[in-house]
């Protein structure tokens, strides 16, 4: 056993390339096999720690687990499972964690489970804790699931830092989300942010994604040091961490601008794979750097450019709708890209054919709007898709009706061109003094009446804690923005909390305030 621990130990410190390199030669050495041979013959002579320290590093070196060998170690610990402790429990536990599942395997498994549920109460030790919630994984019963959190909050004063760090990836694995844990492990994790590893800060925002866990704070911590320390971390680590932030739509400003700067200088390092990442965080993300703007998407543009002879026909519809989001036209992947459409080359499985289609509409839709050619029409064709709104616009509809008197002042759940929809609009005179009946303007138009937009959206539609849109509500809003209409975005989870009076003067508010008429967001489309 303390053979077979010693070689593990070594073993794992080593890179990937010399595992790969050591396995085989420790594999055909010939004390290897008789190790092995008399592990065999010993099994069930053994004590329950080495038996349990055997199984891990036999399976940790990469012994198959369908060998005589591995089968036999698993069902002794069957055999010997009730004699286990505390400690050989969380051993074997971390084991099985990383083994799949076979009759024996899920055997041992459901025994361990009920031995956890007897003893759960005695166990003090957060690391076993963790070892076992990993081990059970997100097939144990909910009320164990609760047992092993109660268990871990009754020890939570004496979390430490890297159980902090690990308790995120170790509830991931259960899919179990305790917001007590969590906001202690994120406490934790936010006063000794400096000593985490890079790696285990992916690993944490991973879990937060798994588990939809949402904490700005913790978020903003992360970033903070990943800004503060960005000259040690090599590019394709920041491009990990920016891609984990998207996946959570949270912004991390600062060090998106620095990443700019290192792009700006350096273009070399992005390969097709890395340009894509970048193109999707952005676009989400809805990030226009504050500086060099245009020389970042000139870099962009140029690599997707050195990119099209490899780049296949979904990889280039995915690229050129990010530049399209963020108001940008890289025409030669364009003209390779509608060559493509013309030829229906882009037509794809059925999986994806939906999805492909719309990419495509929108990216069409960006070369009409965005091009610098186009002029704000003097009149747009729309429709009134149906006079019922939906139960979430309903406070929406009852505050318009009350504000501006009669549901003749307003239209709702409107179609516009370019299958665009908003949810209510309102006309108003040149001066924005005063709204207009809806009918009068209808009957005369004018080029000097105001059109305003409303548009109620999700949360996640716009960037984690913050008003700021993500992509395509962005290219949305910019797009109406050039078909003639002022457009007011609103969080519809916090319009839906206020009470009728304050929603009423809320909107009073966007309706008369001049930030409902002006155009502060940054675009690149002077760029094109």
């Amino acid at each position: 056993t303390n053979c077979l621990t010693m070689t593990w130990r070594l073993f794992k410190n080593l890179s990937e390339e010399q595992q790969r390199y050591e396995k085989q030669l420790i594999f055909e050495h010939p004390a290897f096999v008789k190790l092995c041979q008399q592990l065999l013959r010993d099994a069930r002579r053994m004590t329950r720690g080495d038996l349990v320290f055997s199984l891990h590093a036999v399976v940790h070196l990469g012994v198959p687990q369908n060998t005589l060998l591995v089968q036999t170690l698993v069902r002794v610990c069957q055999e010997k499972l009730n004699q286990l402790d505390n400690r050989c429990i969380s051993v074997l536990a971390t084991t099985l964690a990383g083994m799949d599942k076979d009759k024996n395997v899920s055997a041992l498994q459901a025994g361990l489970q009920l031995l956890v549920e007897q003893r759960i109460s005695s166990i003090r030790d957060i690391f076993i804790l963790q070892n076992l919630m990993k081990c059970l994984g997100k097939d144990a019963p909910v009320f164990l699931k609760k047992k092993l959190e109660m268990a871990v909050l009754r020890e939570i004063d004496g979390l430490t830092f890297p159980n902090a760090l690990r308790m995120f990836s170790t509830l991931a694995a259960m899919n179990y989300c305790s917001l007590p844990i969590l906001n202690a492990c994120s406490r934790k994790i936010q006063e000794s942010v400096h000593d985490a590893p890079f790696r285990q800060l992916i690993l944490v925002l991973e879990a937060c994604h798994t588990l939809q866990y949402r904490n700005v704070k913790l978020f903003s911590a992360l970033a903070d040091y990943v800004n503060s320390t960005a000259y040690l971390w090599d590019k394709r680590q920041i491009i990990l961490f920016l891609s984990a932030c998207e996946t959570l739509g949270f912004q991390p400003g600062e060090l998106l601008d620095i990443f700019t700067e290192k792009v700006t200088e350096d273009p070399e390092f992005l390969n097709l794979k890395n340009l894509l990442i970048v193109l999707r965080v952005y676009s989400r993300l809805n990030y226009v750097p504050r500086v060099q703007k245009h020389l970042f998407f000139e870099t962009l543009h140029s690599c997707l450019n050195k990119c099209l002879p490899q780049i296949s026909n979904t990889e280039l519809l995915k690229a050129v709708y990010s530049l399209g989001i963020l108001g940008y036209l890289p025409h030669r992947a364009l003209d390779v890209l509608l060559q493509k459409d013309s030829k229906d080359e882009l037509i794809l499985s059925d999986d994806l054919k939906e999805q492909n289609a719309v990419m495509l509409r929108c990216v069409k839709t960006c070369m009409e709007l965005d091009s610098p050619s186009f002029t704000k029409p003097a009149f747009v064709l729309t429709e009134n898709l149906s006079s019922l709104v939906s139960l979430n616009l309903r406070k929406a509809q009852e505050a318009l009706i009350e504000l501006l008197g009669g549901e003749n002042m307003f239209r709702q759940n409107v179609r516009l061109p370019y299958k665009y929809h908003i949810d209510f609009e309102i006309r108003m005179d040149s001066d924005r003094k005063k709204v207009l009946p809806i009918a009068a303007t209808d009957d005369h138009p004018d080029s000097r009446v105001q059109r305003l937009a409303f548009l109620f959206a999700p949360m996640s539609a716009f960037c984690l804690g913050t008003t700021h849109p993500q992509g395509k509500l962005a290219m949305k809003k910019r797009h109406l923005n050039k078909l003639g209409y002022h457009v007011i975005l609103i969080q519809n989870k916090k319009f839906q909390e206020m009470t009728n009076e304050d929603a009423v003067e809320f909107l009073k508010g966007k309706i008369y305030s001049e930030d409902a008429f002006s155009f502060p967001e940054a675009t690149v489309q002077d760029n094109n």
